[in-house]
């Protein structure tokens, strides 16, 4: 049974969300128990912290070990005060009220910590995929779940470019997964495409992501949120895909939003918890598909520096491409993490590679502090974010103008159900 509350049209209180972990954990002992809850990073949003806070009243007094993770996926590491933060935990409180609770940071990069659970058949992948791949994929994980008596997942669902709803398992492939399967899923999700997968439930990627977590035999329960920025929506308890199920539900009637037409230009405002063009990538991701034919997206983010801090060397070799560039010259990026590659069709977008002609349908713009010489390196447009005035572009979607603020998390869809689909040749 899950427990839940949820209310899409106001929000849950603070109180009812106590509620529910309360009559969680009159159903659940873990008094003894050694607990590692498994967070996402500070590139979501949503009262994470919160509710950490009030899992850790009923935790804390019983059990031997109440510890975090952050699931980083290929993320940079967070230092203790960003962790704190994402938890919304003072310093005082840190050394005091969760002086016991230990920080990690999963460790991709790190073979040592994984151990695999096992091999998800080239027949199985084949069979998931729809005959796109035909190949073995390892499913290894940080070993640290296996230390524990049982863990938690604890974070938001959104809609997402490369499963179609993120949470569950997903903070465990890729959150806390070793880089075989990251990259593996990440290239399928790519071939597929962003405006094919996002919002949509049981994807193939999503598939892959379940099949991977049939795998692991340690006990696990999710506390999925759904919020809109730091407004509660609903929490679900229990089954990790049961949970899931309902909480993108929910995420697809809060998170998507419908226009009747297409916008020649956008302006997107990434908000400040993307640091680079990696996680800011969103902003595209989730704008796509009303963008018009030959329209223009422009990221603005005059905080963001870098393309990427941890695969920002091959993006300066590879650049932002469609899908069909990479296709078909494969063996030219052989070597290439395939994870890496799938950003950079997910950021570029739908387009076409024809007869060496490469022809992008959005031209996307970085107006953000990372340079013009190295937007061109990369195969981007480049806007100086200080030519630009926000208001300029406010209220103006008669012309075909749209401004998003707090881009990346809300995804926005054609209410006559149209996709942009790569053309066949």
């Amino acid at each position: 049974m899950i427990i839940e509350r949820q209310n899409k049209n106001g929000c849950v209180e603070e109180a009812q969300a106590r509620e529910a972990m309360g009559q969680f954990f009159a159903q659940n002992d873990y008094t003894g128990k050694r607990i590692l809850v498994i967070i996402p990073d500070n590139t979501r949003s949503g009262p994470i912290g919160e509710m950490f806070k009030i899992m850790y009243e009923f935790l804390g007094p019983k059990v031997k070990a109440v510890d975090c993770l952050v699931a980083l996926g290929t993320h940079q590491p967070m230092t203790e005060k960003q962790i704190c933060k994402r938890l919304s935990m003072t310093v005082g409180e840190r050394k005091s009220r969760y002086a016991a609770v230990k920080f990690f940071n999963h460790a991709w990069d790190k073979r040592q910590t994984y151990a695999s659970l096992g091999k998800i058949s080239a027949d199985e992948v084949e069979q998931i995929s729809g005959g796109l791949f035909r190949e073995e994929v390892d499913v290894a994980i940080n070993k640290m779940i296996l230390e524990y008596d049982e863990f938690f997942i604890l974070g938001p669902v959104f809609p997402h470019e490369v499963v179609g709803f993120s949470g569950g398992h997903k903070y465990i492939f890729p959150g806390i997964a070793g880089d075989e399967i990251i990259h593996f899923f990440h290239w399928l999700g790519a071939v597929i495409t962003n405006p094919v997968v996002n919002g949509n439930k049981w994807t193939a990627t999503r598939k892959v992501v379940e099949k991977a977590a049939s795998f692991i035999n340690v006990p696990h329960t999710l506390f999925a949120i759904v919020a809109l920025e730091n407004e509660l929506k609903g929490i679900f308890i229990g089954d990790t895909l049961e949970a899931w199920e309902k909480a993108a539900d929910l995420s697809e009637q809060v998170h998507i939003t419908y226009t009747d037409r297409t916008y020649e230009t956008v302006l997107g405002i990434a908000p400040e918890m993307y640091d680079d063009i990696w996680t800011a990538g969103k902003v595209m991701y989730k704008l796509e598909p009303i963008i018009a034919d030959g329209g223009t997206l422009i990221i603005y983010a005059p905080h963001i520096t870098e393309i990427s801090y941890t695969h920002g060397k091959i993006l300066d070799q590879i650049g932002y491409h469609t899908r069909d560039y990479f296709l078909k010259q494969m063996d030219k990026f052989k070597g290439v993490p395939r994870g890496v590659m799938a950003h950079s069709t997910h950021v570029k977008g739908i387009g076409t590679y024809i007869d060496g002609v490469e022809k992008p349908r959005v031209n996307v713009v970085l107006a953000t502090g990372i340079g013009k010489q190295r937007c061109r390196k990369v195969n981007l447009d480049y806007m100086n974010p200080r030519d630009i005035n926000i208001a300029d572009y406010e209220d103006r979607q008669d012309e075909g103008v749209l401004l998003v603020h707090h881009a990346g998390e809300v995804l926005h869809r054609l209410s006559n159900g149209y996709i942009p689909t790569i053309p066949k040749e």
